[in-house]
Formats: structure tokens, C-alpha cells, sequence
């Protein structure tokens, strides 16, 4: 499936909830956001049915995120149906960390292949601080319990926040030395929370080329990647930069979204959605409504 653009797309992003187990200052505002009842929501059937026609037409690769996805009621059915479809080849989930230890063994006998951890901080008091509700030794706890099960690589996805967490980039690309782990910095984007809150601001992630002057590049292997990696000398995992500030990669996106209402993005800075929920209760051909959408 390629757009007016002439890009592959092959990868989807389904958002399976609007729930979170966490505050993140610059994501929700304290209280969260107004709940969803679970009937504006994607039913796991609907998910199903949908994810299958996007493989269809040729995606091969599903990343489940939130919300927290692991919130989610029947995620684990949602992944054992989404694994069992045919043509998958990396099916993933983006998560906190924070439920994982209890979860990761069904994770993965349901199909899981990977997990990528949000994790900004690697100390406790900080980490309470920006998640305004969370313990870290549970992320810690679901790190290990994910490497044990074999839920690999596991990457771990970093939000710079100037004043907050710029001061453990060493720390955090030391975790990459031992193990085969990707720490990947993000620069933090103006949208939401990050607007709203003063106190939450946005560094270049060519502070942590400022502070790893030893970093190697590494030959670009996947051009859609909106990573640019690099790695520690003799380190066994890799570092990853992710700039969607400083440096755009719209040429090589190979993504779409499915929102949790069943809205499919094209684009995450756009507001033009397409309301494949409705497709559905309409009958009508949901592939070619894709298609179509894609096309423009």
C-alpha cells in the first residue's frame, strides 16, 4: 500500500485505550482527562476485524500503545487475535512499565514479540515526581520480568526535559553497555501538557552528542525509522536519537494511527480523521475506504 507520495505503508499504530495508570506532567493534567465509557471505544472484535484489513492491504507491522494499552480490558485477547493474523511480523506495545512484571509471561505466550518502556528518569524520587503517581521499582520490576520472557530487544523510550532529566543522560546511556537494550532520547514536543506548563522544557537531543562526544553512528538500516542510532564503544545495545523538532523525517513515515474510537490518523500533526468505526456499522468495504484515504 503506498500513498500519493509514494511511501510504503506498512506500519500501524492502534491506540487500544484512553486510560492511563499515570500523570506524566507533560502528557495529563493531574485529574486525567475525561473518561471514555468502554462503548466509544473499539471493542476487541472491532480491533480484530480492522487490524485484518489493514494487513490486508499489506501492513505487517502492529504496535498496540494508549493510554497504557496493559489498562486495557482484554489486551491480552487483543494481542493473541492480532498475532494469529497472517502476514504479522512484529507486533509490539508500547507501555509504561508499570503492570508489566504480573503481565509479560501471557504477554508473550499470546503472541507479544517486543516491548518498548517509557522511562524518563532512573531515579525514585524523580520518577514519582514527573509521573506524580508512579514507583519506579515497578518499571524496574517489568524491565526484568520482559528481558526474562524474552520480550527483546527491549527499547526504552526517554522524553528530554530541560531542568528535569538532561542531567542523567550519561546514566541512562550507560544502560545500553551490558545489555542489548536501545535508550532512545525524544525530544519533548510543544503539544498538550507541554504548553500549558512552564516549568517543562524542550532541549535539543544534540545535548546528548554534547555529552557523549564518544558516541559511533551506525549505518541506517530501516530509513523509516524516525531513529537515528548510535552506539558506546564495545556496548552490546544501542542509542537512539528521535528529533521531531529539530529534524523532521515526514519523508520516510510508513505509519498510520487508529485512534481508540476508531479514527484513523494519517498524520499525527493532523486533525483530519476518518471514522472507520462508522465504516463498520455501515457495511461498507472498510479496505477500500482505507485505501482511499491513504491515497490523499
Amino acid at each position: 500500500m503506498r500513498d500519493s507520495f509514494g511511501r510504503e505503508i506498512n506500519y500501524l499504530r492502534i491506540s487500544v485505550t484512553d486510560l492511563c495508570n499515570l500523570r506524566c506532567r507533560y502528557c495529563m493534567p493531574q485529574d486525567g482527562i475525561p473518561k471514555l465509557s468502554h462503548e466509544d471505544i473499539l471493542s476487541v472484535e472491532e480491533i480484530e476485524i480492522l487490524a485484518r484489513a489493514f494487513v490486508n492491504l499489506g501492513i505487517n507491522k502492529i504496535r498496540l500503545t494508549g493510554g497504557e494499552p496493559l489498562v486495557r480490558r482484554g489486551i491480552l485477547d487483543i494481542i493473541e487475535r492480532i498475532a494469529k493474523l497472517e502476514g504479522i511480523k512484529d507486533l509490539a506495545i508500547t507501555t509504561n512499565g508499570v503492570l508489566l512484571k504480573n503481565l509479560a509471561y501471557e504477554l508473550k505466550s499470546r503472541g507479544l514479540k517486543r516491548v518498548n518502556i517509557s522511562l524518563d528518569t532512573l531515579k525514585e524520587e524523580k520518577y514519582k515526581y514527573i509521573t506524580r503517581i508512579g514507583n519506579i521499582k515497578d518499571v524496574f520490576d517489568g524491565i526484568e520480568a520482559a528481558k526474562k520472557v524474552g520480550l527483546t530487544p527491549i527499547k526504552i523510550n526517554t522524553v528530554l526535559v530541560r531542568g528535569f532529566n538532561d542531567d542523567e543522560i550519561e546514566d541512562l546511556a550507560r544502560l545500553t553497555e551490558q545489555e542489548e537494550i536501545d535508550v532512545r532520547f525524544i525530544e519533548l514536543m510543544p503539544i498538550g501538557e507541554a504548553l500549558k506548563n512552564e516549568s517543562i522544557g524542550y532541549v535539543s537531543n544534540k545535548i546528548v552528542l554534547e555529552k557523549l562526544p564518544e558516541l559511533i553512528p551506525l549505518k541506517r538500516k530501516d530509513p523509516s525509522s524516525p531513529a537515528v542510532y548510535y552506539k558506546l564503544p564495545n556496548a552490546k545495545g544501542r542509542i537512539g536519537l528521535i528529533n521531531p523538532i529539530s529534524c523532521k523525517f515526514c519523508k520516510h513515515c510508513n505509519r498510520v494511527r487508529l485512534t481508540a474510537q476508531g479514527k484513523l490518523k494519517l498524520c499525527l500533526h493532523s486533525d483530519e480523521e476518518v471514522d472507520l468505526r462508522e465504516v463498520l456499522k455501515n457495511r461498507c468495504s472498510i479496505e477500500s475506504i482505507i485505501i482511499d484515504a491513504v491515497n490523499k
